[in-house]
């Protein structure tokens, strides 16, 4: 099992391009399941995550072809509906399957998901927005299956802007008949994302990324085969990480291969407290001598402050130079990070769903667990700026959503390396 061993204190400096949004490849890859032909990509990110969900598929009868940076995927031979509790357990986004397979196939199967332990993540709203469409849903033993004669496009209102709601409803709706629309849809780039891919290939998708999505049902037969690769957009999520990896340690570095717009309320805060964001088309420059603090944070579903932040963010503020209070509302259990943040020597006291976060900390290196993946980032993070040296454990949990980050953190200066534990 690997680790990371980090020597503190070295300033940061150069270019880092961010890989493609792992949030954005899951959905896709489960999308090529309603696809009855060769799907081309190029520079899908190289995760975990990602190599699960492709042996998902192949499981399913998918043919995955992986030359170099391009990879494709054929659905055509699809023999099995089921998705095994195997591949499942591993990644909560195997559930996504569950839509195409279904509008495809008029059945599926899949084994309740896995994934980090931040929460229950109730798959609720996946099923309520299946049953709409005239799905019949029986949960027994561990799994969900689904069948109907024909699914039915209608009117559905999600109670929560669930992201991975809108995606299976989404994937399901495109070969139903008629019209579907969602209301309250998660409004995530990656959901635009999403839209733009299927009807890249065919599909009648209107609204993905705002709060009503409208989905014209297509026949299989509708689909069409592009010719070129589809490239996936950066990952917002790592873009952040590396911008505040950039402020953790007080640098001037560029972010590049994302479009900074997905991240307008995250640097909102940042420029708050104090950081010099210059943004481009495809990235930005940031720099910062002193972080402020005195700041509150609410995570809420796009385009609120993303949950997939706030354990980065809570390392910095930790830096800052007064108090901060961060609540947590997507996760209720997503502050496990805070007893390895405070073992490095910050002070953060839990109440509730909220972390209310001393200022001027002086991190130490020190042992410390990784508990799910953004948890990860934060203590490597913390481990940039600590004294001495700190040991990342488990990191197989920040394997699942960043490519390659210890590479890329080298090449901006900082001492840290991948070492068999």
């Amino acid at each position: 099992m690997d680790k990371f061993v980090i020597k503190g204190g070295h300033k940061l400096s150069g270019s880092v391009e961010i890989s493609s949004s792992k949030n954005a490849s899951l959905p896709i890859l489960c999308a090529t399941l309603l696809i009855p032909f060769d799907v081309n990509f190029s520079q899908l990110p190289h995760l975990n995550d990602v190599s699960t969900l492709i042996d998902l598929l192949k499981d399913l009868g998918a043919t995955a072809l992986v030359k170099n940076d391009q990879t494709i995927i054929n659905c055509k031979n699809i023999h099995k509906h089921e998705a095994q509790y195997d591949l499942v357990r591993k990644m909560r986004a195997s559930v996504l399957v569950l839509g195409p397979l279904l509008a495809r196939f008029k059945q599926a199967k899949v084994s309740l998901p896995g994934g980090c332990a931040i929460g229950t993540r109730p798959v609720d709203l996946h099923l309520f927005g299946l049953e709409k469409l005239g799905a019949k849903i029986n949960i027994e033993a561990g799994y969900i299956s689904a069948e109907a004669d024909k699914l039915v496009g209608c009117q559905i209102v999600l109670p929560f802007p669930s992201v991975g709601a809108t995606e299976n409803i989404m994937m399901a709706a495109v070969l139903a008949e008629g019209v579907t629309t969602i209301e309250n849809a998660a409004r995530e780039p990656e959901i635009e994302e999403l839209g733009l891919f299927l009807n890249r290939f065919g599909a009648k998708i209107e609204g993905a990324g705002s709060a009503t999505i409208k989905i014209q049902g297509i026949k299989i037969s509708d689909f069409k085969m592009p010719q070129d690769f589809y490239r996936v957009q950066g990952d917002r999520i790592e873009a952040a990480t590396f911008v505040i990896a950039g402020l953790i340690t007080r640098s001037q570095i560029a972010v590049t291969g994302f479009k900074p717009s997905t991240l307008s309320s995250v640097f909102d805060y940042l420029r708050q407290m104090g950081a010099m964001i210059k943004e481009f088309p495809q990235g930005v420059e940031v720099s910062a001598t002193d972080i402020k603090g005195g700041i509150t944070i609410d995570t809420a579903p796009y385009p609120g402050f993303p949950t997939d932040v706030q354990a980065q963010m809570m390392a910095l503020l930790c830096t800052a130079n007064a108090d901060s209070v961060i609540t947590e509302n997507i996760f209720e259990n997503r502050f496990m990070h805070v007893p390895e943040l405070n073992r490095m020597g910050s002070d953060i006291q839990l109440k509730g769903p909220s972390a209310f976060i001393k200022g001027g900390a002086k991190f130490q290196g020190a042992p410390v667990m990784c508990t799910d993946l953004r948890a990860s980032a934060a203590l490597v993070l913390a481990g940039l700026v600590a004294s001495g040296e700190t040991e990342v454990l488990r990191v197989y949990h920040m394997d699942r959503g960043y490519d390659q980050i210890d590479a890329k953190l080298r090449s901006l200066g900082a001492d840290i390396q991948r070492v068999k534990s």
